[in-house]
């Protein structure tokens, strides 16, 4: 099954009067969703309590939950505190996903804007595999940290980059956003091929059984020299990619992806515009 959802609260959510994260299940079930990523992007500010009654209303409504972790995470600082601090907010995060009943965080691992690529792979690799370590002595050992393929050409997470991490250790799963490997690649994505190409790498690298229930993120995007700039929606066609050859490429390979779409505010109706895409083409072949 390929599930699809938005990151985060779209605007129409707020605007048809609902004012809590605890009532998204239920709304994303009567668009017909069942994905919800989580937001923590800003910083672990939910309580065990908020994150129980989430999670109850996600199982409930059948709704499959991830959490988004700190952006300002880095695990390539060069100052060791901020390193330790970027554990801490990962822990911090696995231990909302237990209580929220999600079984993946995605993470940003940093930037090499200062120190040596080779090492700032290197030394995330390591904090990652201690952060799994910790969470197994917490009782975190369920929650699968998923390190995202990022938009930015001073970001640690070009696809090799991301593959060569998780294959240090099978409880690291690719988070793969298609609109930062299209803005990193200076617009790539173009053709059925083009995506094909992607997930035969991971297949290669990982294994086809850690592919086939794939975490992506998935919308338009605007790039610069320097990589992504900007998200956009489905309906600015000015913008790349598209997603009618990803979704070629979920039938022909037979996958069960989760498709997060993290469109600028209105990322639950473009995540059903995705699905409605997904099922005509599913039907048509």
């Amino acid at each position: 099954m390929v599930r699809f959802g938005p990151s985060g609260n779209s605007e129409n959510f707020y605007k048809e009067g609902r004012k809590s994260s605890v009532e998204m299940p239920a709304w994303l079930s009567k668009m017909g969703l069942d994905a919800y990523e989580y937001q923590c992007n800003r910083g672990v500010n939910i309580g065990k309590d908020m994150a129980n009654k989430i999670g109850e209303e996600a199982e409930k409504n059948n709704i499959f939950m991830s959490i988004h972790a700190p952006y300002y995470i880095n695990m390539a600082s060069p100052e060791e505190e901020k390193r330790i601090k970027s554990k801490g907010y990962i822990i911090e995060c696995m231990t909302v996903a237990k209580w929220m009943g999600a079984k993946r965080i995605v993470v940003h691992t940093g930037s090499y804007s200062k120190v040596d690529k080779k090492w700032a792979l290197e030394t995330s690799a390591r904090l990652f595999g201690e952060v799994l370590k910790e969470a197994d002595s917490l009782g975190l050992g369920d929650i699968m940290i998923c390190p995202e393929v990022l938009g930015k050409n001073n970001q640690i997470g070009s696809l090799d980059e991301i593959i060569e991490m998780c294959r240090t250790n099978e409880r690291l799963s690719p988070t793969i956003d298609f609109a930062h490997i299209h803005a990193r690649g200076q617009g790539s994505l173009n053709s059925v091929e083009d995506f094909e190409r992607v997930i035969n790498m991971l297949e290669n690298s990982l294994g086809t059984d850690r592919v086939r229930e794939l975490h992506c993120h998935f919308s338009r995007v605007e790039f610069t020299k320097g990589g992504e700039k900007k998200h956009w929606n489905i309906d600015d066609t000015q913008f790349g990619p598209e997603f009618e050859y990803l979704a070629e490429v979920i039938i022909k390979k037979k996958i069960n992806p989760v498709i997060i779409c993290e469109s600028r505010a209105n990322m639950a109706e473009d995540a059903l515009k995705l699905k409605k895409i997904y099922n005509k083409m599913v039907k048509g072949m």
